[in-house]
């Protein structure tokens, strides 16, 4: 069976790379989902979950915020302004930054706003599979 070579990065350096049954991720148009043999794409990430389907099976779960990903040759790249392993948020300090970012004055912060929904979201999402 064919198999997907994923490398997950962000301006802080990489975060993940192996090999993959499947990827999804949320783009301005929805989620997409790619398998091995998918036709080539290049297409901006919005801020949401990004989940790795391994070869084993084993889950990996990323919270991206914002960047672009292309697919060629079974090859997916993901290069994002920022980007978190799900293992690696603290619901405690996500839901202390949305708290943080609905209390903003004079307005909410509503970028800060969906990157701490997103981080919740995906260390939730996390929770489940263990």
């Amino acid at each position: 069976m064919a198999e997907l070579n994923v490398s997950v990065v962000s301006v802080e350096g990489s975060l993940w790379s192996g090999e993959a049954k499947s990827i999804v991720a949320k783009t301005p148009e929805g989620e997409i989902g790619i398998l091995a043999g998918h036709e080539p794409v290049l297409a901006l990430l919005v801020e949401g979950p990004l989940r790795i389907e391994k070869t084993d099976g084993a889950k990996v779960l990323v919270a991206v915020h914002g960047g672009f990903f292309s697919v060629a040759d079974n090859a997916v790249q993901v290069i994002a302004e920022v980007a978190e392993l799900a293992e690696d948020i603290s619901i405690e300090r996500a839901k202390e930054a949305l708290a943080r970012a609905q209390s903003a004055s004079p307005e909410p912060d509503e970028s800060a706003i969906r990157r701490a929904e997103t981080r919740i979201t995906v260390a939730g999402m996390a929770g489940n599979l263990r």
